[in-house]
């Protein structure tokens, strides 16, 4: 299966410590070879690198590590094709636009009977039962608030019950944001961690490469990172219960 990675702070951040984890499970530590991508969000706008060939080994992912975007909020993702061919437009994240935002999403798994979801007026451009899950959300979103909600924490109180029925049908792991909030959805495996003042040493397990956040954060900052699998090991990461979600904005956890 696919493998995901999350981030939400309270100050521009960049993800290139484990991006660079992630990178390697793309076909050289793990065997996620058929595509990746990273969506960085900058005030209301947003920048995506994909790559349909295995991170490990792509120019893009190279580039992105050499030029370390700083973002509150990150959503990336490594594929092992299950569904639909390797190519660019089957490539995650995917982003829709939705009440003047642009909502990012990413999944982990394998769905059976996705394609007799109905999904209005969001179409898939690929072939892939994750993109069409996501259209599915978003239209029963539009179904359900007509205009643009204002608690914010009901809304992804929906988003999970929608997770829910999607679990039904299979696998369905899940990293959604809107840009300000980052959903992770778990179904079997999703981990997370926030980092905070005081800021220790990590230690990647699919790189020989060490980190001294000390030395790269300020004593307000927050920082939060989900994975699919947690990427250091000396750190304490939490595992997601099956069925469950965690909602996280500047950082926090609030869910």
């Amino acid at each position: 299966m696919c493998e995901l990675l999350g981030m939400s702070a309270n100050v521009p951040t960049d993800i290139v410590f484990s991006l660079s984890g992630l990178i390697q499970r793309g076909g050289h530590t793990g065997p996620h070879k058929d595509g990746w991508g990273v969506t960085f969000y900058e005030g209301l706008g947003y920048r995506t690198f994909k790559d349909h060939q295995s991170s490990c080994h792509s120019p893009v992912a190279r580039f992105v590590q050499g030029y370390p975007i700083k973002s509150e909020v990150i959503v990336a993702h490594i594929r092992q094709a299950n569904s639909g061919h390797v190519s660019l437009v089957n490539t995650h994240p995917f982003t829709r636009e939705l009440w003047g935002r642009y909502w990012t999403y990413a999944h982990n798994g394998q769905l059976k009977g996705y394609s007799k979801l109905k999904t209005g007026n969001y179409r898939p451009v690929g072939e892939t039962d994750s993109e069409w899950a996501f259209c599915w959300i978003l239209h029963q979103l539009t179904l359900k608030y007509p205009r643009q909600p204002s608690n914010w924490s009901a809304v992804f109180k929906f988003i999970a019950s929608l997770a829910d029925q999607l679990r039904k049908k299979g696998v369905f792991n899940m990293l959604l944001s809107d840009g300000q909030f980052v959903m992770a959805y778990c179904s079997t495996q999703l981990h997370w961690i926030t980092r905070r003042a005081p800021f220790g040493r990590a230690k990647l397990l699919d790189q020989d490469v060490e980190i001294d956040f000390q030395q790269h954060t300020q004593p307000g900052d927050v920082v939060s990172v989900i994975a699919t699998q947690p990427l250091t090991g000396n750190e304490v990461w939490h595992r997601i219960e099956s069925g469950d979600y965690v909602l996280f904005h500047l950082g926090e956890r609030i869910i």
